[in-house]
């Protein structure tokens, strides 16, 4: 058995496992937890394919400017640009659960639902 692609394994299991979580959870932080899980994989999994074996980073040294000595810097600009957006969705998210706690006084999904239907009637 080889381990050579190890990496995307346990990006697809995390993504499952986040996937998982995010539909099958009530409470809305572990919803949260759950989106951030997804987002880890997908940056996991991007890192991971971008990486070459024997490369060096896209700093031109010794005068090597032959493309197969570097890898390819695009997918760490995504993976890295994604934690950004990620971490801000994850703020905005956390602070919208805060919201609904203060008015509603739980952050089951089922029961904020139940809540606000009476609040409309």
């Amino acid at each position: 058995m080889s381990l050579h692609n190890i990496a995307e394994i346990a990006a697809i299991a995390l993504f499952g496992v986040g996937l998982t979580l995010l539909m099958m959870s009530r409470n809305l932080v572990k919803k949260v937890i759950a989106f951030d899980m997804t987002d880890s994989a997908v940056f996991l999994f991007l890192a991971a394919k971008g990486y070459i074996s024997g490369r060096r980073a896209p700093i031109i040294e010794n005068g090597v400017q032959s493309m197969e000595a570097y890898i390819n810097p695009i997918p760490a600009g995504l993976v890295l640009t994604g934690i950004v957006v990620s971490v801000a969705c994850s703020a905005v998210m956390l602070s919208l659960c805060l919201r609904l706690y203060r008015r509603y006084h739980t952050l089951d999904l089922d029961e904020i639902t139940a809540l606000a239907r009476k609040e409309e009637d």
